[in-house]
């Protein structure tokens, strides 16, 4: 992956830093800021956009003012880790919204992930009726964030 992002100029990862700050930029603001004309610039956003680097636009919604303020990462263990039971366990847990992130991790558990719920009660009902009924779970153990002290996505792209 690193080769693959040297590859790209500084007009492309002025691009990329550019919107992850500002998504909703005009191509002529973007054109002024990396230093190309419009033509160029769209192009290139173009080829970012086909070849997968930028995936999509989105808001960035605030979960507090959402009443989502309750986060809580649970590591998982499965009872079997081979490549079909792990695949059973992706296609399932990619289907509940409250979990925001999965990673499957080296170590003492298999996933980690990151649920947002609106309170215990509602984190309590999800962990039972869709984390632990999900193919393979054979442990779960919850952390519950206090505070959230960074929570950031790519902000630039160097």
């Amino acid at each position: 992956m690193q080769d693959e992002f040297e590859a790209y100029d500084r007009f492309d990862r002025a691009i990329l830093t550019t919107l992850a700050e500002e998504g909703r930029i005009s191509i002529t603001e973007l054109a002024r800021r990396i230093g190309l004309s419009k033509s160029p610039t769209q192009a290139r956003l173009r080829r970012l956009e086909e070849i997968g680097v930028i995936r999509g636009y989105r808001a960035i919604l605030d979960p507090i003012r959402l009443g989502l303020d309750h986060v809580a990462f649970v590591e998982v263990r499965m009872a079997d880790t081979r490549e079909a039971s792990l695949e059973a366990f992706n296609q399932a847990v990619a289907s509940i919204p409250e979990i925001e992130q999965v990673h499957l991790i080296a170590g003492n558990f298999d996933y980690l992930l990151k649920v947002r719920t609106a309170d215990m009660r509602s984190y309590r009902a999800v962990l039972a009726e869709k984390i632990s009924t999900l193919p393979g779970v054979s442990a779960t153990s919850t952390y519950v964030a206090m505070q959230a002290v960074k929570d950031d996505g790519i902000a630039e792209v160097s």
